[in-house]
């Protein structure tokens, strides 16, 4: 027997089910929906984000005018002062420090720098370093021959204490040298090796002598002071002799006269072609030249052509510059100026190369005199080279190592106000270029621009390893006006200092200088300050 209110009951209690269910249903929709959502948002952020990235490649386009202009320096600007308590040298030091630079201008340079800083943690007294000119370059023109001297000693004069050659001593009633003891140091070897090993020696002997002296510092070093050292040898204290300034403006004046230039270091010579083991490009007898080359002056190691190629080994063919540059923008009017040795198998190579850029030109052909004539291969015709490369609009290195001339270059165009650098990635364009000779050449000139646009074309960047810090000095030897960390702002007294085209001037004024005879005006904002501020301290 029902009783009364149990059919209302009923009702009720199916209608909440049915309420409950509904809500229930709601639920898992609005869930599904929100999980469709949030896939939909990670779908449309994910693809949105290749479109983004893509977008560029897609397009490719590299403007060749801004190219022409130096690189964005993102509010940073060289500097090498000191930013914190750096002392002049002591006025009793432990010792004398000799080393032998062997190698070419670029290890020589990287050499120096490191000698005068392995000076400096010793507190020993540099003696000018030597530079092996006779196995490499067959010159003996050595330090002397091509830097300035007394400019050297004076700009250092707050950091190191640096004499011509170690001077004779009196003792017991005679006068003799001191005998330098020879150490080999480390390759890399780190700063605790010079203030332990070396300098025990030092005390021992009155002098030592560190021979071979290439890559035998550690270049990362924490102490950001004494890495700004080593911009203040290699970018401020190491000026070539003023005869070398004068012929370079010279070169650089009469190319700037028809516009814009250009400056490529073709590395197809056959120490870097030996070096590399690539053998497979040329004649049989070049091959043989090639391998006992390689036989006589490097490790016995099995090297394939073929792979070496494909990871980007190999330094690029003068035609796959030509490429590279055409793909880019640049025509057949683009003036070029060529520092190189001696190109392995001669216009062969080069004919390619000049039918897509005929204004091809080197410090032979825009200078006859018979002092570059006559040490094209020396280091007259290297420093030379050198400046001209640093005082071009555009630079290109074929092959950047960390013991190749481009490497110092590099590094020094950054520090002279963000110079334009065209750098091939060798390893991103192989596959390109193996792709083209096996007949596939839809597409080529594209695919070369994209990874040319993945490439610095000059501005401040991470210095990441293998890339050394001659090539990327920043951001230790460079300083912001305002920037937000208090660490990377320029010190106080540094407002002025290394202004656009400073160099040029310098180099202007060396000229006349080298015509009359007169003494240097020293016109490096930040050499004076330096000066200034120690001067004060010794006042």
């Amino acid at each position: 027997m029902r009783r009364p209110g149990d059919g209302i009951m009923y009702k009720r209690s199916n209608y909440n089910r049915h309420q409950l269910k509904k809500i229930k249903g709601l639920f898992i929709r609005f869930k599904i929906t929100s999980i469709l959502l949030v896939v939909l948002i990670i779908y449309f952020l994910f693809f949105a984000s290749k479109i983004n990235y893509s977008q560029p490649e897609s397009l490719s386009e590299i403007s060749v005018q801004k190219l022409w202009d130096t690189a964005d320096s993102d509010g940073w600007r060289p500097s090498s002062t000191p930013r914190s308590n750096w002392p002049p040298p002591p006025n009793e030091s432990n010792g004398f420090l000799r080393v032998r630079c062997n190698g070419g201008l670029n290890q020589q340079r990287t050499a120096i720098c490191n000698a005068v800083l392995a000076a400096r943690i010793m507190n020993a007294t540099l003696v000018l370093p030597e530079l092996d000119t006779n196995s490499y370059w067959h010159d003996d023109s050595g330090f002397q021959g091509i830097y300035d001297v007394d400019y050297f000693i004076k700009s250092l004069r707050y950091d190191v204490r640096v004499v011509e050659s170690i001077p004779e001593i009196r003792k017991h009633g005679k006068t003799k040298k001191i005998k330098a003891f020879q150490l080999r140091p480390p390759r890399d070897a780190p700063i605790s090796w010079y203030t332990t090993v070396a300098l025990e020696k030092m005390k021992e002997h009155g002098a030592i002598y560190l021979t071979p002296f290439s890559h035998r510092l550690a270049e990362e070093i924490d102490n950001p002071e004494n890495q700004r050292l080593r911009c203040r040898v290699n970018y401020h204290a190491l000026r070539f002799k003023p005869h070398i300034m004068q012929l370079s403006q010279s070169i650089v004046a009469k190319l700037r006269s028809q516009g814009h230039f250009m400056s490529i270091h073709l590395r197809f010579e056959k120490d870097m072609l030996s070096f590399a083991g690539c053998f497979d490009i040329f004649s049989p007898q070049e091959q043989k030249i090639l391998m006992k080359y390689r036989k006589e002056n490097f490790a016995d190691k099995k090297l394939v052509y073929s792979e070496r190629r494909a990871i980007g080994k190999c330094p690029l063919t003068p035609e796959e510059v030509g490429l590279v540059l055409r793909a880019m923008g640049f025509n057949n009017s683009t003036r070029i100026y060529l520092a190189a040795g001696e190109l392995f198998g001669g216009e062969r190579f080069m004919k390619l190369f000049r039918a897509m850029f005929p204004l091809l030109e080197n410090h032979s052909t825009v200078d006859s005199s018979s002092e570059l004539t006559d040490n094209t291969q020396g280091l007259l015709g290297s420093a030379v080279d050198y400046m001209v490369c640093l005082l071009s609009d555009i630079f290109m290195p074929t092959y950047d190592g960390p013991s190749n001339f481009a490497n110092n270059l590099l590094g020094h165009r950054l520090y002279y106000g963000f110079r334009t650098n065209i750098r091939p990635d060798r390893k991103g364009l192989a596959p390109i270029f193996i792709k083209r000779k096996a007949g596939q050449v839809d597409g080529f000139e594209e695919a070369v621009r994209r990874v040319m646009m993945k490439t610095n074309f000059g501005g401040p960047h991470k210095r990441v390893s293998p890339e050394s810090f001659y090539t990327n000095s920043w951001p230790e030897c460079f300083c912001q006006i305002s920037g937000s960390n208090p660490d990377d702002r320029c010190p106080p007294d540094n407002t002025m200092e290394i202004l656009e085209g400073q160099l040029e001037r310098e180099m202007t004024n060396l000229t006349s200088i080298a015509a009359s005879g007169k003494g240097f005006v020293n016109t490096n904002k930040e050499s004076e300050v330096l000066a200034e501020k120690y001067e004060a301290d010794d006042g």
